[in-house]
């Protein structure tokens, strides 16, 4: 049970009422307190009792992207022996409750309500717990209890698809040759003397015939191709970085979009946004962690991103910074300096309505992207 401030503010009325108009023997002012203490009691009385119900909170689909609706259902039973009176159901539907009535239900008896959940923008949205509650009509006493567990909904955002060409950016069917060598790999480097502990499958016998002595063939190292993206999350480098059609969620579809095409491809990849890395195994759970991604003052601009790469994805053979438009062109490229050597790497400028702008010089890719739908293009570019 909790009593409200005006239900406090009732209370001390009540006493204030009750003892001044005794001792100065006001009696209208007396009858003020009674009636003050009157309304509490009773207000304390109506959250006397406890329902017993059995209640259910169902979402038709956890995950939706922006836009799609959203729904979900209550369903709320009563489980006594005896018919229930009445009662009001809460339900939190992220910053805002909802109130729903129950009518009386016979035993055994259910009622069910049907609600949406708004996803015009990316977010968490948490759904419940489911209260009932018991009070009087002018608030100044309630109980409540708690019925269910809250529900997450994770609002994903937009998506752009990336098929063939469109990621051929993201394409390396034999991997990246290193300057390393071996006995054993799918690229083949040269020739040299057999020493003692060869495997001998790697002789070459044609050139062991014509030379006489045993020749091995070697081989450089491959790596295979591991993606990384790296979002900017300083508010300082987007326009408008809380909009909802800004560029920061433009950046957030960007990463989202590539990543799940890299999954989707079946490549290695890593995520780097916000204080630690999002999740790889799944496009779903990717796209959950996207969801969650706000800007902050303590976040990474694009000046960081690329030592956060050298230091959490060293083996990575492409990088990707994205970042929104107020850096200009020696940010970003001071942004890229610090990426391994040998690591493929573009810097995409988020721009809200900015022609798509390609620029490569040697491993090192300046673009500029005003819209979603321009990425597949924006890719091709950038490997043409």
């Amino acid at each position: 049970m909790r009593v409200s401030p005006l239900g406090w503010g009732v209370a001390v009325a009540a006493v204030l009422g009750l003892g001044v108009g005794w001792w100065l023997g006001w009696v209208e002012l007396a009858v003020l307190g009674a009636a003050c203490a009157a309304a509490l009691l009773v207000a304390l009385l109506m959250t006397v009792g406890r329902a017993r119900y059995g209640v259910t909170l169902d979402l038709a689909d956890r995950r939706v992207k922006i836009g799609q609706r959203a729904f979900g259902r209550i369903e709320v039973r009563n489980t006594a022996r005896r018919r229930s009176l009445p009662s009001r159901v809460e339900l939190p539907v992220g910053p805002r409750v909802a109130e729903l009535g129950v009518p009386g239900l016979a035993p055994g008896a259910s009622h069910d309500e049907l609600f949406a959940v708004p996803t015009a923008r990316r977010s968490v949205v948490v759904v419940g717990p489911v209260r009932s509650v018991r009070g009087d009509p002018f608030g100044l006493a309630r109980r409540s209890v708690r019925w269910t567990r809250p529900v997450e909904l994770f609002v994903h955002p937009l998506l752009v698809g990336l098929r063939g060409a469109d990621a051929g950016l993201l394409r390396d069917l034999e991997g990246q040759s290193t300057r390393e060598l071996s006995d054993s790999d799918l690229s083949f480097h040269a020739l040299r003397d057999y020493v003692a502990g060869d495997d001998r499958r790697t002789i070459h016998w044609r050139t062991t015939a014509r030379r006489g002595t045993l020749m091995v063939k070697q081989f450089e190292d491959t790596k295979k191709t591991r993606t990384a993206l790296a979002l900017a999350t300083d508010p300082r480098d987007y326009v408008d970085p809380d909009g909802t059609d800004g560029e920061f969620e433009l950046a957030v579809s960007v990463v989202a979009s590539i990543g799940v095409q890299t999954l989707r491809d079946q490549r290695d990849l890593t995520v780097l946004a916000g204080p630690g890395r999002l999740r790889v195994e799944t496009p779903p759970l990717l796209l959950d962690d996207c969801s969650t991604l706000t800007t902050d003052a303590a976040g990474a601009g694009v000046a960081l991103l690329g030592r956060r790469v050298a230091r959490e994805a060293d083996d990575a053979s492409v990088a990707i910074l994205v970042t929104g438009s107020v850096p200009d062109d020696s940010e970003l490229r001071l942004g890229a300096r610090y990426v391994p050597p040998g690591t493929r790497t573009v810097v995409i400028r988020c721009r809200r309505g900015a022609e798509v702008a390609v620029r490569t010089q040697g491993p090192l890719t300046l673009a500029t992207l005003g819209e979603l739908d321009d990425l597949p293009r924006l890719l091709r570019r950038a490997v043409s």
